[in-house]
């Protein structure tokens, strides 16, 4: 009797990652932060829209992303050319292809052809469960697939909220929230990381209005897991920091809506776990992001030594660009206080780190930080010490930086130009700006944006007969107002 090595009943066993190590040699001597850069500089040389970062490189490394997402494919190949997928490194698409996509009888559409590595919310479906990361379907698809983009815009309740935020609230660790979970694994902790990033990536797109209350069920879960406890002592630190991160990027959602007092407490608690579990780490991205609010906020002071406890956290762990985002937000909070000289000092040690170029120690969260953000946030300080012209220029070269991907912080940019314009007396320009971020109000919902471009209205207010101005108000007035 002829045997076979696959049998017809019994769950399929995920194999053990293979390191991908012709991907290694092709990164060369680049960081993956680098590398990361130089892939998304590719998609858009063909019009993808992909958002690669430093985690994702080092996941395709250690193989745990056996073959990518059709996105992806075309940008490798792109960078690449001449050579396929398994030149590459990877397994052949027809080896993963079907694994799981019919376990619950639905047919995936033919142009995806059921493939798990590319299964995103066109082929999963609202209704289809994700795949935690010890089965055998991957995360390897950040980027925001237009069926997502439309249900975040126009939907609510609870497909949206599972459209947006997945895999926790779709997950097992989604019940810890109600009942009691007896230990916490790999599965669930994955789930907890991939929904800080689908978060962080949602805020980069459209803001965090829509996305603030949303993220409410995900956070408790992830603190029932914390009751729950572990498997593994490494296991049990992945959770914490996954918890922690969750507090700051739902704080930040607060933050950036204007819910000050729900953003002191979501970052005070990502402190406070911070501190229990000795994570250098998370408390100075705590540190940071209280900072940041501090200067928000009107207090200046606490924003000073906030970012600094954040700089003595992070020292040891290496990173130069996350020094010098700390050094900026300090410098945010001397602009506050109206010392220019502290301020200008610590600007140019923010600009010196930033100069070392990217690391591998740089954190994940920090995909944000480039040269726009910098310049976006010194154009912050000098507008806040009230050099119009000087927060003008910078404000300017941080909207020709950005990233398209970064639709929120391109609109926070244009309005940061526009206001500066505006009270730098430049009514017409300022007008212009302000058109282009109405523009891009469609896909942002940030109470940060409309609040500056509602303060930029009123200082054109008395220039109605400058070129421009009038239609711009005109139609700033058509914006509906916040309930």
């Amino acid at each position: 009797m002829a045997s076979s090595t696959v049998t017809s009943s019994g769950p399929d066993r995920p194999e053990r990652p293979q390191p991908n190590l012709v991907f290694r040699q092709l990164r060369g001597q680049r960081s993956p932060a680098e590398f990361a850069a130089a892939v998304r500089r590719a998609a858009r040389e063909i019009g993808e829209r992909v958002s690669c970062d430093a985690r994702y490189i080092g996941r395709v490394e250690a193989g745990e992303i056996r073959c990518p997402n059709y996105a992806y494919e075309r940008v490798f190949l792109h960078m690449f050319p001449g050579r396929t997928l398994t030149d590459l490194g990877f397994a052949p698409r027809s080896s993963v292809r079907g694994r799981r996509a019919h376990a619950a009888g639905d047919d995936a559409p033919t142009s995806h052809a059921a493939d798990p590595a590319d299964a995103t919310s066109e082929t999963r479906g609202a209704h289809q469960p994700y795949e935690t990361p010890d089965q055998t379907t991957t995360y390897d698809n950040y980027e925001e697939s237009d069926v997502l983009r439309r249900a975040f815009m126009t939907g609510s309740g609870a497909t949206v909220a599972a459209a947006t935020l997945g895999p926790l609230a779709l997950s097992p660790a989604a019940s810890a929230a109600q009942r009691p979970v007896r230990r916490a694994g790999t599965s669930e902790v994955g789930a907890l990381e991939e929904t800080v990033r689908r978060i962080r990536l949602l805020d980069d797109r459209h803001g965090a209005d829509g996305l603030y209350r949303r993220a409410a069920a995900p956070l408790r879960a992830a603190y029932g897991l914390l009751d729950a406890a572990a498997t593994r002592r490494a296991t049990a630190d992945r959770l914490y920091s996954g918890a922690g991160e969750l507090a700051i990027s739902v704080g930040w959602l607060a933050h950036d809506s204007g819910r000050f007092d729900d953003a002191r407490s979501h970052y005070a608690e990502a402190l406070a776990t911070a501190r229990t579990n000795g994570d250098e780490a998370l408390e100075a991205h705590a540190f940071c992001n209280a900072a940041f609010l501090a200067r928000d906020a009107g207090r200046p002071r606490e924003a000073v030594r906030a970012a600094q406890a954040a700089q003595r956290a992070a020292r040891p762990l290496g990173s130069a660009r996350l020094m010098s985002l700390l050094a900026l937000r300090e410098a945010g909070g001397w602009a506050g206080l109206a010392d220019r000289v502290a301020c200008e000092q610590a600007l140019t040690r923010a600009k010196a780190l930033f100069d070392r170029g990217p690391s591998d120690a740089d954190p994940e969260w920090m995909s944000f930080y480039n040269a726009a953000e910098l310049e976006g946030l010194e154009a912050q300080c000098w507008s806040t010490l009230g050099d119009w012209p000087r927060a003008a220029r910078h404000a300017r070269r941080a909207a020709e930086l950005q990233d398209p991907h970064f639709t929120r912080n391109t609109a926070l940019y244009t309005a940061e130009l526009a206001d500066d314009l505006a009270r730098g007396g430049r009514p017409d320009e300022a007008a212009v700006a302000g058109m282009r971020v109405l523009d891009l109000l469609g896909e942002v919902q940030s109470s940060r944006v409309q609040t500056m471009l509602a303060g930029t209205a009123r200082v054109l207010l008395p220039h109605r007969r400058a070129y421009g101005v009038s239609a711009f108000l005109d139609r700033h007035a058509e914006l509906p107002r916040p309930a």
